[in-house]
């Protein structure tokens, strides 16, 4: 791996001193992506009912000839682990136990022999969970051979695991031109072909620049491979038909590239809760435009970023080299503080995969979308990244709407991600706040996930509903629809504590910037800082009201604050649902200044006919 040294070698990273230290996160658990112990696999607690005998069991060897008791333990292990992982899991065949005291305990690897009964009984244990095991990787150890497994579940006709990356990264950097060879299978001709498939707008197709949020899809089976066939009539992708065969869908969220829309992709990385995102740079223009403030958002929305540089077919070497040396400084700058990793064969996927959950490794892949380098190693990336947030499905339901459609026979239509607890059909819930703030009852009539039809819709998953008796006017982007136990409060006012990461001068109390948090976008205005004004690197407790209509927003949430270039990140610490809206003059929200016959205002009163009398003397000597 010659170029990883020009970086960094992440398996020596990993086992070196610097992050051992648990420094940044558990990467005990890092080693494995999906596991929920990072105490070692057969790790129980007090609840279940093992003797010591069963306890005390090797991990590397547990499963060359498991008798009936330890078959059942490990069934029950394996069953929790994919539980937790969303349907998959990545299980290390001989590696071993150092919390447990063995004569050789902490030694990992097994002979040829033991490792093929090792992974026969994995294959069993899958068989019992209705999973299939494909293999990694081998790598050599201590005492022999330790491998890799991937196990997943089986396609299930009316459920799929969903990860939604979104596509980040300047203008003409190949986005849609790498999602349209991803998800139809074919290359590009170097004239922007496979982009036109994934234009909504005529304006797109003539200027070939993306200024929506587009959605894509790219289907994996339990065994990795894709099943993404286009249609032999059309152009078009049959999406229902790729869910029912797939195990796992990535969702892609195509986002905007020009500044111009910048306003867009912010709503994309807020709305629609991406679990990854995948920034997009061209080797032949290098980091320009755009490149940084999409890596600066993802990175302040706490979202793990890996990097795909593309067109290196078209690239003069010397110009890909300076690229990328450009990009390893940005990514180990103190503002990112990242571990870059340039991927060149199916190890370095591996283990960029499972270390990728401790947000601090940065794969980054270099493809041809003409020549198909690379191509494979992304999908296998891919193929094997997990579902980040851990959603709870006991608790009421919450449904945010980003996006509303009245389709024809069947009416008013509402997308969005479902944040917590389960929907299903004919559940009626209360949607809103409506301009006066208040929340109205609706009830579900069918649910799409993917354009499919579900009875269900659970925590972390998008869909479409259909609802009953509404019309499409009266709902909005940035409403809610939740259960009636959550009983939901609008707000005009809330309390952020807000970091100022650009501004040219200074800001004060009456500064109005665009508020984005969730699928919610609204200006807000100041009205109260615990300092007297705010310079960029600047960290405050800000007071913000809404000046059009409240909002259901809610505490321990991230929030953007923008206004042309200046731009802030925050988190919402209070709201408070007691505030009045802001008094109207002549149809006009008119916001609270000092009341009348107090100093300050007869000064502003008598500052405003001085200026005016000023004004008025100068157009008459002009005269």
């Amino acid at each position: 791996m010659s170029a990883l040294a020009e970086t960094i070698n992440i398996e020596e990273k990993f086992s070196g001193s610097s992050l051992n230290g648990r420094q940044e996160g558990s990467l005990e658990e890092a080693n494995n992506l999906f596991a929920p112990d990072s105490s070692g696999e057969f790790d129980c607690d007090g609840s279940n009912t093992l003797n010591d005998a069963e306890q005390a069991i090797d991990p590397r060897v547990a499963l060359i000839s498991p008798d009936d008791n330890q078959f059942d333990v490990l069934l029950q292990k394996l069953k929790e682990r994919l539980d937790e992982g969303h349907g998959e899991t990545i299980y290390e065949v001989g590696v071993g136990d150092e919390h447990i005291d063995f004569v050789d305990g902490a030694a990992s690897g097994l002979t040829e022999e033991d490792l093929k009964a090792s992974v026969d009984s994995l294959k069993l244990l899958a068989e019992s969970c209705n999973a299939d095991v494909v293999l990694l990787r081998e790598k050599p150890a201590e005492e022999g051979t330790v491998a890799e497994y991937l196990v997943r579940n089986r396609v299930d006709e009316h459920d799929f695991m969903e990860v939604r990356v979104a596509v980040v990264g300047n203008v003409d950097a190949g986005k849609s031109t790498l999602l349209g060879v991803l998800t139809h299978g074919e290359l590009d001709n170097g004239r922007g072909m496979a982009r036109q498939r994934l234009f909504r707008h005529k304006h797109e197709m003539e200027s070939g620049r993306t200024s929506s949020v587009g959605n894509d899809i790219l289907g994996f089976d339990s065994r990795g491979d894709v099943v993404n066939k286009p249609d032999t009539h059309g152009r078009g992708l049959d999406w229902s038909r790729i869910c029912q065969k797939s195990s796992k869908v990535i969702t892609f969220i195509d986002l905007a590239g020009h500044e111009r829309y910048l306003k867009t992709t912010i709503f994309g990385m807020t709305g629609h809760v991406p679990d990854f995102a995948m920034l997009m740079i061209g080797s032949n223009a290098g980091i320009i435009g755009m490149t940084k403030e999409h890596l600066g958002l993802a990175l302040a929305l706490n979202v793990p970023v890996f990097v795909v540089v593309t067109k290196i077919d078209m690239c003069p070497p010397n110009v890909l080299q300076d690229t990328m040396k450009l990009l390893s400084r940005i990514l180990k700058s103190p503002g990112c503080r990242k571990i870059p990793v340039i991927v060149q064969n199916s190890d370095d996927v591996v283990v960029s995969a499972t270390n990728f959950v401790s947000e601090r490794v940065c794969p980054i892949f270099q493809i041809s979308n003409v020549t198909g380098e690379n191509l494979d190693l992304l999908k296998m990336f891919l193929n094997l990244l997990s579902i980040r947030a851990h959603f709870r499905k006991d608790e009421p339901s919450e449904f945010q709407i980003d996006d509303t459609y009245s389709v024809p026979g069947v009416g008013t239509v509402v997308s969005g991600t479902c944040l917590r607890g389960t929907i299903r059909l004919n559940d009626t819930l209360l949607l809103g706040p409506d301009p006066l703030g208040q929340f109205q009852p609706i009830t579900v009539k069918t649910i799409h996930r993917k354009r499919m039809p579900v009875k269900e819709l659970r925590a972390g998953q998008t869909a479409s509903f259909a609802l009953k008796k509404i019309k499409r006017s009266q709902i909005r982007k940035g409403m809610v629809m939740v259960d009636k136990q959550v009983k939901p409060q609008a707000c005009w006012e809330f309390e952020a504590e807000v970091l100022v990461l650009h501004h040219p001068t200074t800001i004060s109390t009456k500064y109005q910037a665009m508020v984005h948090c969730g699928s919610m976008r609204q200006t807000a205005t100041i009205i109260h800082m615990d300092k007297d004004h705010l310079r960029t690197g600047d960290k405050a407790m800000v007071r913000f009201r809404f000046i059009k209509q409240p909002e259901f927003v809610k505490p321990e949430t991230r929030m953007i604050f923008r206004e042309g270039r200046t731009k802030a990140v925050g988190t919402i610490q209070r709201i408070d649902p007691t505030a009045h809206p802001p008094p109207q003059v002549g149809g006009k929200v008119k916001h609270r200044g000092p009341g009348r016959g107090t100093a300050q205002s007869r000064d502003k009163s008598k500052d405003g006919a001085s200026a005016q009398a000023s004004t008025s003397s100068e157009r008459t000597g002009k005269k």
